[in-house]
């Protein structure tokens, strides 16, 4: 691919507000080379939703401008509709037809018909594992099966550029991982532009080649997940407090455990203690007899490599799994898959 490529997705500067001053985007940024997989990660209500929304044009922004395989949204959705394909966080088949019939229509609203729709519908039932359930009403279908089917609903009129809107939310250990696996074959055999939403750090890290951490409206920081994860110097010492300190601890343990030899970018935060160390294995003793001398007491402590979780906590200054859990869910209303099929 060569560098003067357009992108096949380009956001500048995207700022949405909803009714009572909720601020959805606050200026956000991305930029998504064609053929790849580039992973919005972030905390629910981090605007990753809204920021699908806008690109694939079922909302304004209220400022900033966007393309998509070429088109503005603003200017030519039509055209940027018939370039992609959406999946959305909540299944968009009908769950009282077949999967056969939820495919055939789709693929009649783009305009395909006869054989040609046939032969595309039976490819995709066979690729996504789903022809021996073809006939069946969708409604029967487990969530792993639904899943697929929705993504082949994206592809039936293969489109340019593919949106994934938490393509793996409520499904269980071993459906995630075959839907992964199915996103990695997309990538890899279709050359697919792909756009992830996910609030799960080890998917983003797994089918990503460059993930944007998305943070209250805007992009903290862009990269590959390893070069992200390269960033950070040695280990990560994560420390599990009895009790949570107040604004006087937290200053005082700040002091006390960034003068440790070999320790860098001290967070303490309520409960926890989150340090980079050169070597975590060596410095968790230092640590906890500073933490013993200033007569705070510790639960548990673990050493680790770098992680998407602790990129996070650098460039926000909490955790991932905090953040996910504080924060009020995204509405997806009016999500639905490109061309109105659903």
């Amino acid at each position: 691919m060569s560098s003067t490529s357009a992108p096949a997705i380009e956001a500048r500067q995207l700022v949405k507000t909803y009714p009572g001053d909720v601020t959805a985007l606050s200026g956000l940024d991305i930029t998504v080379r064609a053929g790849t997989v580039f992973g919005l990660l972030g905390p629910n209500g981090a605007g990753k939703s809204t920021t699908v929304k806008i690109l694939t044009t079922l909302a304004r922004p209220d400022s900033g401008a966007a393309t998509v395989a070429g088109h503005d949204v603003l200017r030519h959705p039509d055209q940027v509709r018939r370039a992609i394909g959406v999946v959305n966080q909540n299944s968009g088949a009908d769950p009282s037809a077949t999967g056969r019939e939820n495919l055939q229509l789709q693929g009649r609203l783009y305009g395909l018909r006869g054989a040609a729709l046939s032969r595309r519908a039976d490819e995709l039932l066979e690729r996504f594992t789903l022809a021996d359930a073809a006939r069946r009403p969708v409604k029967g279908y487990s969530g792993g099966m639904r899943r697929r089917l929705d993504v082949a609903l994206g592809l039936v009129h293969r489109p340019e550029v593919l949106f994934l809107d938490e393509p793996t939310t409520g499904l269980d250990p071993q459906a995630r991982g075959a839907m992964w696996d199915e996103i990695g074959r997309l990538a890899g055999e279709e050359g697919l532009t792909i756009l992830l939403t996910t609030h799960y750090l080890e998917e983003a890290d797994r089918l990503a080649e460059r993930v944007a951490i998305v943070d209250r409206g805007r992009v903290v920081v862009e990269g590959t997940p390893d070069s992200l994860k390269g960033e950070l110097r040695g280990d990560a010492v994560h420390v599990e407090l009895r009790a949570a300190v107040g604004e006087a601890g937290r200053t005082l343990l700040k002091s006390a455990l960034g003068g440790l030899p070999g320790v860098h970018e001290v967070l303490v935060d309520g409960h926890r203690v989150s340090v980079r160390a050169d070597d975590g294995a060596a410095a968790t003793p230092a640590l906890l007899g500073a933490l013993e001398r200033a007569g705070v007491g510790v639960a548990t402590a673990t050493v680790a490599r770098p992680s998407l979780d602790d990129v996070y906590l650098r460039y926000t200054g909490r955790r991932y799994a905090e953040a996910d859990t504080g924060a009020e869910r995204e509405s997806d209303e009016g999500l639905v898959l490109a061309g109105g099929a659903r």
